[in-house]
């Protein structure tokens, strides 16, 4: 019911949403009512009449509600044009009604980004508190810096945080939070919410269990709050701040006739307002490039969606002085200052370091070994951020921390060969997941194969440590991340890192390692040298013959499943257990049988390095074939090499002889991209220099990965 204070407003009350998102394309895929094409930040939202006329005919008093909100600004916290135009856009938003307008914050808003090693969650609070919300929600990267913070940050916003359903043991909330507030403008009454889900426990370092917290049910305790609201509080529109993602928040719509907005955050998807079960849902992405507006008909027949857009925040956005500003200051020269050069462009995009290796996750983990000594280390894909490319040229700090922006250091752990296999198989995702096949992890001084098939018993297997093959019960010291070292497999595995002995801890950010390594080493040439191979389908053994006389080839014939039509013989190459490689100067599959043909040179002096050798190729078929990231799959045989073979030089020497790479040479591998996307890289391919020839023959079957 609308109070009587509101039923008095003469004009239109609308509730603007401002969606923090990263991308156009994300937008327009998403659809909807509105997106990133709809009419620019400065055009007027079309407002409900102030009355309107009920199916018995009788007019009824109606107003139009306004929130503004916006979620997941993380790394564009430390952009002062980004976050002095998001600021600009939601000030002219408000600036273009003449009616009341109430902000509301989706979460993630304080990290990270490239100022969280310096100034920590400051930089953010200060840019919101020149937005001015009246409401934020703590999303699970507002709890970086631990519990304690909240309180500490929350005492220097000139706003509330809410978090109703994480309880203490005792009863109490998150120190520094509330359960809701409530935000009266002109006689409306506007209730909000704060919600997360359970999986806010394992996106953050913070152990839940051992400060006394849980996560209680977001629907039901997001209900029992929202009929409070309205029942006892005289409340006339409630809002579920919920950092949860859209799925989850249409699962909240459905369970609650009491909520009428969810500003939602986390998945960081370009959702223009819709309704689910009468209740309106709306997120924009992350980092700031767009503002959601959501226009509510309040009336005394309830809360409906009347209309709804996602507006761009660009380069034509107004810009906020004050906020730039802020951002600008924070900087300084600290972010400004070069640490070194690179030669080739240093991926820090989720999906390329999600779904393989890459050269940058190569260079972040060689850098780690190189601080710490140890025989391998490894950090998770979650860990690389910024979504962005670092184009050849200078690198400064500020784009290490923004890649790099946690709070991280190093630890290492004495682990066993088996549970170093387990690791790196943990984190295998299987091509019929949403986002397709994916390692999701950054390796150095380890190479291994996955096998992203959701059946398969060994989703990991072949595993290398510096050329050496893994012996599962030998020790090894890993490196990873201080996040990493709360990671627990006790119900898949029997262990976690908790429980492995520590060898080492460096309280170096895992940041500042990498840029002090880009700074001893430059100019940087990372390359992608294949410690991550995916193998889709294993095509057995083959024997390399030794080819007679002076041959100058190699050919290796290998039967493959009816399944596999044709390979891309641009793809086919062997590789040995070094990481070294030759590409097959030609390749066929001719009635079910693979040809390829090597330089014989090339073959032997990649065979002088190491004789453990698999050819892979990309393949086209009715056997598994593209998934949703990568342009086709990868067909593996294990090939069996004889005496004779070891021709043309020293070869390479082994990574484990060398140590961590110094990336100050050229790019060993640079073919073109074996997955979509503008900045995806390679999977298997080599480049031209780099192609010799071979000959090999030998016979094969089909194995099941199964």
């Amino acid at each position: 019911m609308v109070s009587d204070n509101a039923l008095r407003v003469a004009g239109t009350l609308t509730v603007l949403l401002l969606v923090v998102t990263a991308s156009p394309a994300a937008a327009a895929a998403a659809g909807g009512a509105t997106t990133s094409d709809a009419p620019g930040a400065g055009d007027a939202v079309a407002a409900a009449d102030s009355a309107t006329v009920a199916p018995d005919g009788n007019e009824t008093n109606a107003t139009t509600l306004t929130v503004l909100a916006y979620n997941d600004v993380q790394t564009a916290a430390s952009d002062p044009g980004r976050m002095g135009r998001l600021v600009g856009v939601v000030n002219e938003r408000r600036a273009a009604h003449d009616n009341p307008t109430v902000v509301v914050g989706g979460g993630d808003e304080v990290s990270p980004s490239s100022l969280s090693p310096i100034s920590q969650w400051r930089v953010p609070v200060d840019v919101l508190n020149v937005l001015e919300p009246d409401a934020e929600v703590v999303g699970n990267h507002d709890l970086d810096y631990g519990f304690d913070a909240v309180e500490n940050y929350s005492d220097e916003s000139a706003f509330p945080w809410l978090a109703a359903n994480v309880v203490h043991e005792d009863g109490s909330s998150i120190p520094g939070t509330k359960n809701y507030t409530i935000v009266e403008r002109d006689g409306v009454r506007v209730g909000v919410v704060g919600l997360v889900d359970d999986a806010i426990k394992s996106k953050t370092a913070v152990d839940f269990d051992e400060r006394g917290y849980r996560v209680a049910d977001f629907a039901r305790v997001g209900d029992r709050i929202a009929m409070t609201l309205k029942t006892e509080k005289d409340v006339d529109v409630v809002v579920a701040a919920a950092h949860i993602g859209v799925p989850e928040s249409k699962e909240l719509a459905r369970a609650s006739d009491a909520i009428d907005v969810i500003v939602t955050g986390d998945d960081e998807v370009a959702y223009a307002p819709r309704t689910t079960s009468g209740t309106t849902i709306v997120e924009a992405e992350a980092r700031g490039a767009y503002v959601g507006e959501v226009n509510l008909t309040v009336s005394d027949d309830g809360v409906s969606l009347a209309s709804g857009r996602l507006v761009a925040v660009d380069e034509n956005s107004p810009v906020n002085e004050t906020a730039k500003a802020i951002v600008e200051d924070a900087r300084g020269e600290q972010l400004e200052r070069v640490a070194g050069r690179t030669t080739v462009a240093l991926d820090s995009t989720f999906a390329s370091n999600y779904h393989d290796e890459t050269a940058w996750g190569n260079l972040v983990t060689d850098a780690f070994r190189a601080e710490t000594g140890a025989a391998v280390a490894v950090t998770n894909a979650g860990g690389i951020r910024g979504n962005f490319v670092m184009e050849p040229g200078t690198v400064t700090y500020g784009d290490v921390y923004t890649s790099l922006p946690f709070g991280n250091y190093l630890v290492t752990k004495e682990m066993t060969g088996e549970q170093l296999r387990e690791l790196l198989a943990s984190q295998v995702v299987p091509r019929t997941s949403n986002y397709g096949a994916e390692a999701k992890l950054q390796v150095s001084g380890v190479a291994y194969e996955f096998v992203p098939d959701e059946n398969a018993t060994q989703p990991v297997q072949d595993v290398r440590v510096n050329g050496e093959a893994l012996r599962e019960d030998a020790t090894y010291n890993v490196t990873i991340n201080s996040y990493m070292a709360g990671w627990s497999f006790e119900e898949r595995y029997g262990w976690s890192f908790g429980d492995l002995p520590t060898t080492g801890v460096d309280q170096s950010l895992y940041g500042s390692v990498v840029a002090e390594y880009v700074n001893e080493t430059t100019p940087v040439s990372p390359a992608d040298t294949n410690r991550i191979r995916r193998v889709d389908l294993h095509v057995g053994d083959a024997t390399v013959p030794v080819p007679p006389g002076r041959s100058d080839e190699l050919t290796v014939r290998v039967d493959v499943p009816a399944g596999v039509s044709s390979v891309n013989g641009s793809t086919v190459d062997v590789q040995n257990a070094t990481t070294g490689s030759v590409s097959a100067t030609s390749a066929t599959v001719r009635d079910g049988v693979l040809v390829a043909t090597f330089d014989r040179d090339a073959f032997g002096t990649l065979v002088a390095s190491s004789d453990d050798l698999d050819l892979y190729a990309h393949y086209d078929g009715s056997l598994y074939g593209a998934d949703n990231y990568f342009r086709a799959a990868i067909l593996n045989v294990d090939l069996d090499v004889p005496p004779g073979h070891q021709a043309g030089g020293p070869g390479n020497a082994s990574e484990g002889e060398r140590g961590p790479p110094s990336h100050a040479g050229p790019p060993e591998h640079a073919g073109p991209p074996a997955h979509a996307g503008p900045s995806a890289k390679k999977d298997d391919d080599e480049d031209d220099d780099d192609e010799n020839d071979a000959l090999v023959a030998g016979a094969g079957r089909a194995v099941a990965l199964h």
